[in-house]
């Protein structure tokens, strides 16, 4: 979701963007469409071909396995730095293979997703999640083993989410989940369609907050979904309603309002980054 660097410049003070918090927590609730207006954002009934095979007993090649060593496509070592030599290999059909997409030039930096390893990176996302200003959002502040078992929720699963470090020329310094929406209790709330891709984003550190980098790094990752995700005709986020900084972030990145929506414990507002629009916006 949203960035923990919530303001494009001199404003309010920004604060981190919470998750969805659409996963453990979400309930069954009844899609409300009326205060869309969009038409062309109608609900599509037909289900994704992955979807089905999830449901079906499918193959390796609808992306219905876990991820793990020896499977999907090799990325290279030396891309991740030392110390994270040992994940060659990703399995993330669901996703179109993260760890290939590779590295993109943005305003602020070189900047990659690499899929977190907990053994290495839980130390750090553990220390994040427990700055105040995140914790706040993101509610997971505690012990180690809370973060690990929120990020091994992601790895261990079908793959329809993957958590990450992002890295600005070459450091970690924010972490990222891009999840496909369309297969996320987040589906339940709007209108949504085949490939729809999720993101949630929070800042590591205070001294990279609140000078633009959310609104950049969302823009950068947006065009990486759309570029390295064909079937993908939208990215989408659902940050808190109140978090104005984080909506404003969305808005400087090249997403639109969609749509106030009501999500297990927070009202959002629905960002849409549109393939149609990313020239325009």
């Amino acid at each position: 979701m949203p960035p923990t660097d919530a303001s494009a410049g001199p404003g309010p003070a920004s604060v981190p963007v919470a998750p969805g918090r659409s996963g453990p927590r979400e309930t069954e609730g009844t899609r409300d469409t009326a205060s869309f207006g969009d038409g062309e954002d109608t609900l599509d009934l037909r289900l994704p071909d992955e979807f089905v095979a999830l449901f079906a007993g499918g193959t390796a090649d609808a992306g219905s396995g876990a991820r793990g060593a020896g499977q999907g496509s090799a990325w290279a070592a030396a891309k991740l730095g030392p110390g994270r030599a040992h994940l060659t290999e990703v399995t993330d059909d669901l996703l179109d293979d993260i760890p290939a997409w590779g590295p993109t030039v943005t305003p602020v930096g070189r900047f990659q997703l690499v899929p977190v390893d907990v053994e290495h990176d839980l130390q750090l996302i553990h220390g994040w999640m427990n700055d105040p200003a995140v914790a706040a959002f993101w509610e997971l502040a505690g012990s180690h083993n809370e973060t690990a078992r929120h990020v091994r929720a992601q790895l261990d699963s079908d793959g329809r989410s993957m958590p990450c470090l992002g890295m600005l020329d070459g450091t970690p310094m924010s972490y990222w989940e891009i999840y496909r929406a369309d297969l996320d209790p987040l589906a339940r709330h709007y209108p949504s369609r085949p490939h729809d891709t999720g993101i949630h984003l929070l800042i590591g550190g205070a001294a990279d907050r609140g000078r633009g980098l959310g609104s950049a790094l969302l823009r950068a990752v947006a065009d990486l979904v759309l570029d390295r995700r064909p079937a993908c005709s939208r990215v989408v986020a659902e940050p808190d309603l109140g978090n104005t900084p984080s909506v404003a972030a969305f808005l400087t990145a090249g997403f639109r309002f969609g749509a106030e929506v009501d999500l297990p414990g927070k009202r959002a507002a629905l960002m849409i980054r549109d393939r149609g629009l990313r020239g325009l916006l």
